[in-house]
């Protein structure tokens, strides 16, 4: 396969996974749709800013759309920096979003939900939540935090709702990622956790993805109730911060906000 028959069964596979027809793509992109027709059928060649435009209208994930710059003899245009190299001003900017959740919990994570920056006070408040610490080892990842029975997953006092709500998102997340092994494998690992309900392992599009969900945490006389708001990079430009995610928890009643300041004074 040459590498424009290549860029050309790309598009046409993106624009499946959207749903959208080349009339549809070309409407949102404000191309021609007898030009969408000839690159996918191999008969024009894009160009570096139509790749662009064409991926950037069907939402394409930056490390897939370097693939399709690559396979129309482009060089990628995305880089993807650790974390700890990223520019000054982003690594401010998550120092301060840290400290300013305060004393409420904030986990920064990757797209595999491997965490990768917690402050203080998730440090705080979910090690009373583990079943058993020594299984608390880095690096972490939120999904195994939830599901393992040995971690934080007995003291969820509504787990079926949190783990079928976060179970709806890995499967639209993966779906939409076809080509990231990372979720796919994460997917396969979460459904190995014992007492997983059969449902949760086919995709549940009538759960609807709401931007916020709760979590009751209950352990003793100690119940702690947040409700959770998970927030991504506007224009990221790069693949790291693409694939960044930032979970915030906000108390839902009084007695957690008092609880979340008494560990704040009781640690400082």
């Amino acid at each position: 396969m040459t590498d424009n028959k290549l860029f050309s069964a790309l598009l046409k596979y993106w624009r499946g996974q959207r749903g959208m027809s080349q009339l549809d793509l070309a409407l949102a992109a404000d191309v021609s749709s007898r030009h969408v027709s000839f690159l996918e059928s191999g008969r024009a060649a894009p160009s570096e800013d139509m790749v662009l435009r064409l991926m950037g209208t069907l939402g394409v994930p930056l490390r897939d759309q370097n693939e399709v710059l690559r396979a129309a003899s482009f060089a990628p245009r995305f880089l993807e920096p650790p974390l700890d190299a990223m520019a000054p001003s982003i690594d401010f900017a998550l120092t301060r979003m840290l400290a300013q959740q305060e004393p409420f919990p904030m986990v920064v994570m990757d797209l595999a939900y491997g965490v990768l920056r917690t402050n203080g006070a998730a440090q705080r408040v979910f090690s009373h939540f583990v079943q058993t610490p020594a299984r608390l080892t880095a690096p972490l990842n939120l999904y195994a935090l939830v599901f393992d029975p040995q971690l934080a997953r007995p003291f969820i006092q509504n787990w079926p709702q949190v783990g079928q709500h976060m179970m709806a998102r890995l499967h639209r997340e993966a779906l939409s990622r076809p080509n990231d092994g990372r979720l796919w494998s994460l997917l396969d690992t979460v459904l190995a956790y014992p007492d997983v309900p059969p449902a949760w392992r086919q995709p549940d599009f009538s759960t609807i993805g709401e931007p916020t969900f709760s979590l009751v945490l209950e352990r003793g006389a100690l119940v702690m109730q947040f409700f959770m708001v998970v927030t991504a990079f506007s224009a990221p430009q790069q693949i790291t911060l693409d694939e960044l995610r930032i979970e915030s928890y906000f108390p839902a009643d009084d007695a957690t906000r008092l609880a979340c300041e008494h560990l704040s004074q009781s640690r400082s």
